[in-house]
């Protein structure tokens, strides 16, 4: 599938769930907020991509999602009266903006630390491809967040106390451990030029930070899920589409093809391979 191809898809399908989640939210000059928000989102995405592009770099890519993310909950919050957002809305603006400001700033930090990010170093010298990745991000940001998009943008917002308790937990359980273990290998790398770490959370899976990642968001979609209705449901998808990205597309296989390609040969990283779950800890 062509860079072309793949960026019309990935526009299309994420208009659709914006326009799904659309039902029975408030607007602003009559347009639905959440295909405002939808707007806003690949909009900031494209403007930073074309300089991006223009100086070859991917400096900014990861702390562009963060942006984005900080303002969308920002248009919706904005546009909303402080009352109508009930528990489970002060609670998602809190939980997204915590996780967005610590993640985007992690991020940032280490791209500028490292120096550059070695998925880009063929992807950024063409445009069709590297305008892929910015438009992936951009469906990444709307989507992972889209059940919280569209409670936040409702006409009313339920709360539900079981959602909300199960939901918090869920959510500050993962990002204890996606902070944990970003930690972790980050103090590892300063303090090994190369090498794999097998040490705390990484000795009970190979990457517990997605493990994290994985949780919180089912988390957001937990809280969420009270309030959604209709084709509001369709947001419910956000939690598999945040595991099969960092499974399937841009994370673990890719990171797992190059340690394969480093240590394969090594006996000790082959039998932390065998004895340490890919992801979940339950399951190898």
């Amino acid at each position: 599938m062509s860079g072309l191809i793949k960026t019309i898809f990935l526009l299309v399908i994420t208009y659709l769930i914006a326009l799904a989640s659309s039902h029975n939210v408030i607007d602003t000059n009559n347009i639905p907020i959440t295909l405002v928000c939808f707007i806003i989102t690949f909009l900031i995405h494209y403007i930073v991509f074309i300089p991006s592009f223009i100086f070859k770099t991917e400096r900014f890519f990861d702390i562009t999602g963060s942006i984005t993310f900080l303002s969308v909950i920002s248009y919706i919050f904005y546009n909303r009266n402080l009352e109508d957002l009930n528990y489970s809305g002060m609670i998602l603006l809190a939980f997204i903006g915590l996780w967005t400001l610590r993640l985007g700033l992690f991020l940032f930090y280490r791209v500028l630390k490292d120096g550059k990010d070695k998925r880009f170093d063929e992807l950024k010298t063409n445009f069709l491809k590297f305008m892929t990745v910015w438009t992936m991000s951009g469906a990444w940001v709307f989507i992972t967040a889209s059940p919280a998009i569209a409670t936040l943008s409702s006409n009313k917002i339920n709360d539900n106390l079981f959602f909300i308790i199960a939901g918090s937990f869920l959510w500050i359980s993962g990002f204890i451990i996606e902070v944990i273990s970003d930690r972790q290998k980050r103090k590892f790398k300063k303090e090994n030029n190369d090498g794999y770490i097998t040490s705390g959370l990484w000795a009970y899976s190979r990457h517990p930070n997605y493990v994290g990642e994985i949780m919180l968001w089912t988390g957001i979609t937990i809280i969420s899920f009270p309030t959604l209705a209709g084709f509001q449901l369709i947001t419910l998808v956000s939690p598999l589409f945040v595991y099969v990205l960092l499974t399937k597309v841009s994370g673990l296989n890719i990171l797992e093809e190059n340690a394969d390609k480093k240590w394969g040969n090594e006996k000790a990283y082959n039998d932390y391979k065998k004895n340490t779950p890919i992801l979940f800890p339950f399951k190898k």
